[in-house]
């Protein structure tokens, strides 16, 4: 058995002991992963894979899912999640993702309830050391985290990803639109709306990989170091690209891309 295969067999064993899973399905390398090997060893009867819509999610990922869903023949389906009703997810503090868990539990639980699944989320190991609340959340009620119990790492999902021919072994990082939105600045719809028109706008100048961090009026691009030349070349396009999304001021971060970098930011 091969170094990749190992860590796709501990994970096929670890799903297959689960038994029933209701799988919250982003359309990100992690719980895609997840998704296509539940139901390959559960099949798609005893897998039910949902996504969570809301704002907060970039409309690209939900017809991400949705092409996956079909190509991969998962049990899928849609459910809208109402976190921006939630007056501390609003408020964007430091516990922002517990909140918004909270609410993607209270969506998913009744339907693991009626199937007598368990609730199963796409965390892998390294983001045990990353600063996210939203895991707690899960946790605490009774979510499982498989890619955790079988030791993947993020590395080893994309190798995995990679074995299994998936598509998504390469797909950059897309965590929810609220992410780019600093703690303290209240998070509002039209405030999501304005990062995903951005955002979208310079995917199809060819950045795949972007983050559009919002301050105000102000936007700052995050891409991968190795693209920043490009994303200089193509200065003009790329300034009309953001304005046309409502900004004033469009700014580049020159240490590149980086997930999860507003955790570590000055007052954060």
């Amino acid at each position: 058995m091969s170094v990749t295969a190992e860590p796709a067999e501990r994970l096929r064993e670890v799903v297959s002991d689960l038994g029933l899973l209701v799988v919250g399905f982003s359309g990100g390398a992690d719980s895609s992963l997840l998704a296509y090997v539940a139901t390959s060893v559960l099949g798609n009867r005893r897998t039910t894979c949902v996504t969570a819509v809301s704002p907060s999610l970039h409309p690209d990922e939900l017809t991400d899912c949705r092409e996956l869903a079909a190509a991969w023949g998962l049990s899928w389906r849609p459910v809208e999640t109402f976190e921006l009703e939630r007056v501390d997810y609003v408020r964007n503090g430091k516990d922002r993702c517990y909140h918004c868990k909270t609410e993607l539990m209270d969506a998913l639980e009744p339907i693991a309830e009626t199937a007598g699944a368990r609730v199963a989320l796409g965390v892998n190991l390294d983001d045990l050391d990353d600063h996210r609340p939203g895991q707690r959340a899960a946790a605490e009620r009774g979510a499982v985290f498989p890619l955790v119990s079988a030791g993947l790492t993020k590395k080893n999902v994309r190798e995995v990803s990679r074995l299994l021919g998936l598509r998504t072994a390469d797909k950059p990082a897309a965590a929810c639109l609220a992410s780019r939105i600093p703690y303290g600045t209240p998070v509002s719809v039209g405030v999501l709306h304005q990062v995903a028109q951005a955002e979208s706008a310079l995917r199809r100048l060819g950045f795949p990989a972007v983050r559009v961090r919002h301050y105000g009026t102000l936007a700052r691009i995050e891409v991968p170091i190795a693209h920043l030349g490009r994303l200089l070349v193509r200065r003009e396009e790329v300034v009309k690209a953001v304005r046309g999304a409502g900004y004033s001021y469009v700014t580049v971060d020159f240490e590149g891309l980086r997930s999860g970098n507003l955790n570590t930011a000055p007052g954060a």
